[in-house]
This record gives C-alpha cells, sequence and structure tokens, in this order.
C-alpha cells in the first residue's frame, strides 16, 4: 500500500509564502512524474505544477514565477514553495504521484489527503 501525505498549508496574508511538502510511504519501488493540483471552493481542480523524476518542471501561467516546485528522491518527497501569494490562491491543495509499487509491475497514480491553503489578510 502506498500513501501520500501532504502538509504546510494553512492561513497567510497576501504577499506571504508557505512551502508545502508532500511524503511518499509503502511498498514503494519507484516513483515517476509528481504533481500539485488545486482545489478552490466550488470549482474544478487543475494542476498547478509538476516535476519528473528528472527534475523537468513546468507550471501553470497563473503560478510562473511565484511557485517552484522541488523533489527530494531519498526521501519519496515533493515540495511546493508557494511565494507572493494572492486570495486567487486560495484552494486546497493536493499531490499526485505515479508510483510503482514493489508488488506490481505497473504504475499508478496516487493522491494525497489535500491542505488548505488561505490566502486572506
Amino acid at each position: 500500500q502506498v500513501q501520500l501525505v501532504e502538509s504546510g498549508g494553512g492561513l497567510v496574508q497576501p504577499g506571504g509564502s508557505l512551502r508545502l511538502s508532500c511524503a511518499a510511504s509503502g511498498s514503494i519501488s519507484s516513483i515517476g512524474v509528481m504533481r500539485w493540483y488545486r482545489q478552490p471552493a466550488g470549482k474544478q481542480r487543475e494542476l498547478v505544477a509538476h516535476i519528473t523524476s528528472g527534475g523537468n518542471t513546468n507550471y501553470a501561467d497563473s503560478v510562473k514565477g511565484r511557485f517552484t516546485v522541488s523533489r527530494d528522491n531519498a526521501k519519496n518527497t515533493v515540495y511546493l514553495q508557494m511565494n507572493s501569494l494572492n486570495p486567487a490562491d486560495t484552494a486546497v491543495y493536493y499531490c499526485n504521484a505515479l508510483v510503482q509499487a514493489y508488488s506490481s509491475i505497473n504504475w499508478r497514480a496516487y493522491w494525497g489527503q489535500g491542505t488548505q491553503v488561505t490566502v486572506s489578510s
């Protein structure tokens, strides 16, 4: 069984910063691409950023230049550094990872439980 656990969300003032973490645990053989999504209240989930196992990254236009995704492969952890936050960034943030478990030759996408980020004065 594989689990993803996010942490680091909270309440921050406009212009502030937060760093989200997502740690994968369980019977993991390999982890491929890792992604961050967000879902504002009443809206659809949207892709924020992704990072490949080799470190290649891509971002949604709305966060380019403000958010940075990184990963520590030794710790099976992905991070999202969020700077210059504004109220439009308020959402539940979810991590997603493509994982190959020891018990399977197949790759499967796993989701974290989500962490709330609220940007408000």
